[in-house]
């Protein structure tokens, strides 16, 4: 048994066996030190993602969670621009660098809010754009609080606008960071209506 290669469904197994164990003589204090509290939540969000729903966008920019009972999530147009623009680049894109996707965020915004002045929604992208305006925090926790209204925040932290951050080493000496924010739902959950 000693020299067995333990496959990954092996070890699994066994790890099973000796949670039961702990969990038989009332060691849950052992059972998380073993785990760790970093692991644990790992976990907790990997158990999220087997119930994620889809996210369904209507033509007219409804936002549905279909497989919660077709809840909707109630943002204004311009947190839905903002939204469908973090959407589209599931590589993250960086705060200081939104001037880059200004004509991106004016088109989506144009189509969320199709009654509102041209001017007016400019002068909103102007301030989302800005990286010395705290517009785009602002929009961002809205965003997080119409899905932690609906859903735990394990679920929600696939469906909103987060933090990822890449470290990036140049030659041997210079190391950067780029602080991107992304949305990590899967896109095959989105599902979009033409209009």
């Amino acid at each position: 048994m000693a020299d067995e290669i333990l496959t990954p469904d092996k070890i699994a197994t066994e790890l099973k066996q000796l949670v039961e164990q702990l969990q038989a003589t009332d060691r849950m204090d052992l059972l998380l030190n073993a785990i760790g509290a970093p692991l644990l939540e790992e976990l907790r969000i990997e158990a999220a993602r087997a119930h994620l729903s889809r996210l369904h966008i209507t033509p007219d920019f409804r936002f549905i969670l279909t497989d919660y009972g077709e809840r909707e999530i109630e943002l204004q147009p311009v947190h839905k621009a903002v939204y469908l623009l973090f959407l589209a680049h599931p590589e993250g894109i960086e705060f200081k660098r939104l001037s880059d996707y200004r004509t991106e965020l004016m088109r989506y915004y144009m189509a969320t809010a199709r009654w509102m002045d041209r001017q007016k929604i400019e002068e909103s992208v102007n301030h989302l754009t800005n990286p010395l305006d705290n517009a785009i925090n602002e929009k961002c926790s809205r965003i997080k609080k119409a899905f932690t209204d609906i859903m735990d925040d394990y679920r929600a932290s696939y469906y909103i606008i987060s933090s990822h951050t890449k470290k990036h080493i140049n030659g041997s000496t210079r190391i950067w960071y780029e602080r991107l924010k992304v949305i990590t739902l899967p896109r095959e959950l989105v599902v979009y209506d033409e209009p």
